[in-house]
């Protein structure tokens, strides 16, 4: 496959997704970014039509795509609902697809079906108050063995779903005298004792998408419960993070879509002293620089994309993918701060008023360039791939 070009299959899967996001998921977006609320039928709802699971084996219930037919999927749910979109990566990549490449055949077995099946939801436990861009080696949140369970004690920050989450993908230190390692990855029913949502939180963006502070409180897990090695859940995080920032970039690839399609409209149709405002010069140029801007992000994005789903996951969080993955991300980001700005100078006071949808689109930006590693984090890693 060239990788600046889609097979006719990812097309009908890009024009399939288009086509829900479109009917069912942007009669959703105001009602979520009103009142930070979450559509409980929608998850089941995607998994009857297969797009949950979507890199997990057949056989577990999952689709068995590639990464960058999963971000196809993202990317086209993002042009309509970026909020539900980011829930749905949170799901079907920070949890289920981890699950699926580290976790020994019992769990995939026990989990994956129903993460696959939207019958539950899923999330990750990375982040805590004191550990955001260091979130390895600034962990507080503890994992002691007692005979055949772990007692784990802490809290996570930040959850993507975490307020209607099922399972979680829980990180906790084992080990505690050896830095941003001794860190192992657990699955946790969040039904477990000692498992509790302290706070659900409020965003300037991606409202909808619920996000909250997670506790635990002596809480026992099962040994059996452990995914990968005990003390290696480092390479289980440094893995899915190549693959989450190479999976954000289609959500910003998907609001810049929406942006231009809105301000192409908007220009068209909105007049000022007599005449479309399309009509003018500097409009015109910056409708030419968001397509632009746009087209780039997307090749990109998909170049990496189709790279990192031909990668062995085990190496991933180093060598050359880790600084592409890193790259994609940020410039994706950085370049829909650039489509934004100017679409809500192209609807001027429309675009400023808070129920606008370029308002909640230009809400969005700041995480984008946050998450899965600041802009400087991202920064740090291509230059340290670059000095070796």
């Amino acid at each position: 496959m060239n990788q600046f070009s889609l097979t006719e299959d990812q097309q009908q899967l890009l024009d399939l997704a288009d086509r829900f996001g479109r009917e069912q998921l942007l009669p959703l977006s105001q009602k979520m970014d009103d009142e930070e609320w979450w559509p409980e039928e929608i998850m089941p709802r995607l998994g009857e039509l297969g797009f949950l699971g979507t890199t997990v084996a057949p056989e577990y219930g999952g689709a068995g795509l590639s990464m960058i037919d999963a971000g196809l999927i993202l990317q086209a749910f993002s042009r309509y609902n970026h909020a539900f979109a980011l829930s749905w990566a949170a799901h079907d990549n920070l949890c289920a697809n981890n699950i699926h490449s580290n976790a020994n055949e019992a769990i995939r077995e026990k989990y994956l079906p129903k993460l696959c099946s939207g019958e539950w939801i899923g999330c990750l436990g990375l982040t805590e108050p004191g550990a955001g861009s260091d979130a390895l080696g600034s962990m507080r949140t503890r994992a002691i063995k007692d005979g055949n369970d772990y007692v784990i004690n802490g809290s996570k920050l930040y959850i993507t779903n975490g307020p209607v989450a099922d399972i979680c993908l829980l990180y906790a230190k084992t080990e505690l005298d050896r830095g941003s390692k001794g860190i192992t990855a657990f699955v946790v029913d969040t039904e477990t004792t000692g498992f509790r949502v302290a706070q659900k939180l409020t965003k300037m963006g991606f409202r909808g998408s619920q996000t909250a502070e997670l506790t635990f409180e002596d809480m026992r897990v099962p040994a059996e419960n452990i995914v990968g090695i005990v003390n290696e859940g480092h390479q289980v995080v440094m893995s899915g993070l190549d693959i989450e920032r190479a999976m954000i970039s289609p959500i910003s690839v998907g609001i810049a879509e929406r942006a231009l399609d809105l301000c192409v409209e908007f220009a068209q149709t909105r007049e000022q002293f007599g005449k479309p405002i399309a009509t003018f010069q500097m409009i015109q140029s910056r409708l030419a620089d968001m397509y632009v801007w746009k087209e780039t992000m997307q090749n990109y994005c998909w170049a990496v994309l189709a790279e990192v789903s031909g990668i062995d996951e085990t190496k991933a969080g180093r060598g050359e993918i880790h600084a592409k993955t890193a790259a994609s991300v940020m410039y994706c980001a950085n370049m829909l701060n650039h489509v934004l700005d100017n679409a809500v100078q192209i609807f001027g006071g429309n675009g400023y008023i808070w129920e606008s949808e370029i308002n909640r689109l230009y809400r969005s930006i700041k995480l984008l360039e946050i998450g899965a590693g600041t802009t400087e984090v991202r920064k740090m890693i291509i230059a340290g791939e670059l000095l070796k």
